[in-house]
């Protein structure tokens, strides 16, 4: 993975499974604006393809984003799925950034699963651990070689030059904290097929995890269970959601077992989280993607986990005027990756 040149404006790019999206912002003050942007549909057989013939469609819906958006600058910062990496906080003795450096070199093996010959690694200094200051929490991050040189070779084929490689989760604390938190977030970004989950303290991530459930999975449940065509239970979900109340519950039931898998898996991460640092409240439950579209499900993890839990708005930092708002509104909740990678510079 790269870390950030200093070579001035570049935008950032998240080719997710559903649609690739472009954003660049420019910063006066402590306050982002909203300068470029667009969200092009990609299908979801191209997206997770790696055909050559694929690969050359995603090109193409790459170009017309960005061609759409108005991007003048050839930088680019991409993001990487967390289902194709590896991330985990390890606690590291303080030490200089060069002794980091090597330590991490040569040790990474014991950190991430796989070989370093068929990974790129990065990392980044948290901060000291709650309990000892002679030490530092590490955030270490892995990607297959395989994947990164195929996403690079995709995005530089198209005569951009990519300048820094960040993990979504990382790109989603910046855009979706409070400002100046301190406090512990969950944080829940429902995706297609799989769910990004982060525990956060302060600003930064303490547990990564990829959790395989999405809006496919409970689309599944609902066809199912109701036996109904695929494109009539999403309708449905995205009218109804979970909320007991719509189509006398049928829809919630329908997916209550998929929810209360998702759910426990989201309770563990809170616990571990707890147990590794009692004394950081758990304030809120921040959801982006699906989740923060999907009819009651705030409040049904608000009643599963405890924990209050809100929509999370990717534009808080940012000035996003009055027209783009309006056209923003219905995909708002899906810019939580590219807005997080736009304001690295920042950060």
């Amino acid at each position: 993975m790269k870390g950030l040149s200093s070579v001035g404006d570049f935008f950032a790019l998240d080719i997710g499974t559903t649609a690739v999206r472009v954003v660049q912002l420019s910063k006066a003050g402590s306050v982002w604006n909203l300068t470029k942007y667009a969200s092009v549909p990609v299908d979801i057989k191209i997206s997770t393809s790696d055909a050559v013939e694929d690969q050359r469609k995603l090109a193409e819906v790459i170009t017309t984003a960005i061609g759409q958006s108005g991007v003048r600058t050839r930088n680019v910062v991409l993001g990487i799925p967390s289902n194709r990496m590896f991330a985990t906080v390890v606690e590291l003795p303080d030490m200089a950034p060069a002794e980091l450096a090597s330590t991490i070199k040569y040790q990474a093996e014991q950190y991430i699963p796989m070989s370093l010959d068929e990974a790129k690694v990065d990392w980044a200094v948290l901060g000291k651990t709650i309990n000892d200051p002679t030490k530092n929490e590490v955030l270490i991050a892995s990607v297959a070689n395989t994947f990164s040189e195929q996403r690079l070779d995709l995005v530089e084929g198209l005569g951009l030059n990519v300048i820094a490689i960040e993990p979504d989760p990382v790109a989603i604390c910046r855009s979706l904290l409070p400002q100046g938190t301190k406090d512990g977030h969950l944080i829940v970004d429902f995706g297609d097929f799989s769910s990004d989950v982060v525990m956060t303290m302060g600003d930064a991530p303490r547990l990564v995890r990829s959790i395989p459930t999405g809006y496919r999975s409970l689309t599944k449940a609902a066809t199912q269970n109701l036996n109904i065509q695929e494109q009539q239970a999403s309708q449905f979900l995205l009218k109804f959601g979970i909320d007991p109340s719509k189509l006398e519950g049928q829809i919630a039931r329908a997916l209550e077992s998929t929810i209360d898998q998702f759910s426990a898996e989201l309770i563990k991460s809170v616990k571990f989280f707890q147990t590794k640092y009692p004394e950081v409240p758990v304030v809120s439950i921040l959801l982006s993607g699906y989740a923060a579209t999907i009819p009651g499900m705030s409040e049904y993890l608000t009643a599963k986990i405890g924990i209050p839990s809100q929509m999370a708005t990717p534009w808080q930092r940012v000035r996003v005027s009055n027209g783009d708002q309006s056209s923003l509104a219905s995909i708002s909740s899906q810019f939580a990756v590219v807005v997080g990678l736009a304001q690295r510079s920042g950060s």
